[in-house]
């Protein structure tokens, strides 16, 4: 005998279906509805990873992983969302649904394009595991292909991101690693930033028979021919100060600016103690270098000297 099941109008309408299911039925229902939220939260996250979008990708996070990102520093953000696509520039994201209902983010930039297919989610209680197939989109023999299982926690009725594979996701401490790694990189660009004002500085004096007034007229003039106050040997960001978490100080020493015996100073501090920067670089007006942790402050000529 056919038995005909009748669905009120309410119940259709109703999120939660309680009443108009059996038990078994409305388990299912609510386990769907809650992994295909899970998976909607995974493909946001790799928009915005794909975007460097990092206000939206924190707020896919956990709460103390969103507390820790959003004290990183723009440069330690930024790679960290080009680790997670695996990609080494922002890039134009697109989502789809595939037939079988799949979930897929592309990422393209002008080299590559990152296709990231998220599987069907296995939710336990608060806790969602979901399949990630990470691939080269142009590559069709898979052979760079990388598989790896992403976990999210419910936390206060939503979905954030928990896991990579086995390893939790602890910004915490690895915002302390990658700012070690990022001081270290930073250390070593103003080091080269100071070789470069002095270039700049020297090839200014041979020009113009005197020594540059500030940092600021050493930048692009923006016209064909370079002028005294806009020489157009390095760059906006150096001729503003600052660059890759380090501010440059420019000092004429010994008299007049005019003539071979002016002499001058270069130093270079870090922007955020600690966090871009520990070193403070002095180039003394003999043109030796020194370097000494001054708690963010100006190093001297009594610091050690870097060879």
């Amino acid at each position: 005998m056919l038995r005909v099941k009748i669905v009120s109008r309410a119940c259709i309408s109703s999120l939660v279906l309680l009443g108009c299911f059996s038990p078994d039925e409305t388990l299912r229902a609510a386990q769907t509805a809650r992994a295909g939220d899970a998976a909607t939260v995974l493909q946001e996250v790799l928009i915005a990873a794909c975007a460097q979008n990092s206000k939206e990708f924190s707020s896919q996070l956990t709460a103390r992983n969103a507390d820790a990102f959003k004290q990183m520093t723009p440069a330690a953000q930024a790679t960290f969302l080009k680790r997670f696509v695996l990609l080494d520039k922002p890039g134009k994201p697109r989502s789809a649904t595939e037939a079988a209902g799949a979930l897929t983010v592309s990422c393209e930039t002008p080299e590559i394009t990152t296709q990231m297919q998220i599987g069907k989610p296995e939710v336990r209680d608060n806790l969602a595991y979901l399949p990630l197939v990470v691939k080269d989109a142009s590559d069709t023999t898979d052979a760079n292909t990388r598989r790896v299982i992403m976990g999210l926690v419910r936390e206060n009725g939503q979905w954030k991101l928990l896991s990579l594979g086995l390893l939790l996701l602890d910004l915490p401490t690895l915002a302390e690693e990658w700012d070690r790694a990022e001081i270290q990189a930073n250390e070593k660009s103003a080091i080269v930033s100071l070789k470069e004002l002095a270039d700049a500085i020297e090839k200014y004096r041979v020009s113009f028979t005197h020594l540059p007034d500030t940092l600021a007229v050493l930048g692009p003039s923006g016209k064909a021919a370079a002028q005294a106050n806009a020489a157009g040997l390095i760059s906006d960001q150096l001729a503003g100060g600052r660059k890759d978490g380090y501010s440059f100080r420019y000092v004429i020493v010994g008299g007049s600016a005019s003539g071979a015996p002016a002499k001058y100073e270069l130093a270079a501090i870090p922007a955020e103690y600690g966090r871009t920067g520990m070193r403070s670089f002095f180039r003394d007006s003999s043109g030796l270098l020194h370097a000494g942790d001054h708690q963010g402050a100006v190093g001297s000529l009594l610091d050690p000297k870097v060879e």
